[in-house]
């Protein structure tokens, strides 16, 4: 039998969405206003996972860490769809586009953005207000004001549509009973 008084626990603040199907487990914490979509897992079982508040992990996004390299995401902070996160450290008012690949190491600064399909290779230190592209990714320039806007609406707009999927306004589709054969 385990001794349970090593048992990892997710913590979550109680203003925190998971939707249905997402999956949070092992020695994971996230902020309040974060929101967790539909496939995504964050799996904490083999090292810590820090998310901080009003970040949103978007559907099908891995989270993950090796033992002595753990993943810390900060607040306000939006991670597109079937991004993978490993290891790395993506700090305050960042953007991860789509299918992006973080390693271990990799350490994102403040204000990037980071964009769709990019490879942050092991140890890669993008810094604060930067673009990077590519695989293997290469920081393109820094960003400006209009991309700074759009970081701040992204993130807003994940915290009202969490808030929206929480208070029941999009119900998923439930099949009728099946009667059997007419």
């Amino acid at each position: 039998m385990a001794d349970s008084s090593f048992v990892k626990q997710p913590r979550l603040d109680p203003g925190v969405f998971v939707a249905p199907g997402a999956i949070v487990v092992g020695d994971v914490e996230i902020g309040p206003d974060s929101s967790v979509w539909y496939q995504a897992v964050i799996r904490g079982d083999t090292e810590a996972i820090r998310i901080g508040a009003s970040t949103n992990i978007q559907d099908l996004t891995m989270v993950h860490a090796d033992p002595g390299v753990p993943c810390t995401v900060g607040d306000r902070v939006t991670v597109g769809h079937r991004a993978i996160l490993h290891g790395c450290t993506v700090e305050d008012g960042c953007l991860i586009g789509m299918g992006a690949i973080l390693l271990n190491g990799a350490r994102v600064g403040a204000g990037s953005v980071v964009g769709a399909g990019a490879l942050l290779l092991e140890n890669m230190e993008v810094p604060p207000g930067s673009l990077v592209v590519g695989s293997p990714a290469r920081v393109l320039r820094l960003i400006g004001d209009s991309a700074r806007e759009r970081l701040e609406r992204s993130w807003r707009h994940y915290c009202d549509l969490a808030r929206r999927h929480r208070d029941g306004e999009f119900p998923p589709f439930v099949p009728p009973p099946d009667d059997g054969p007419a």
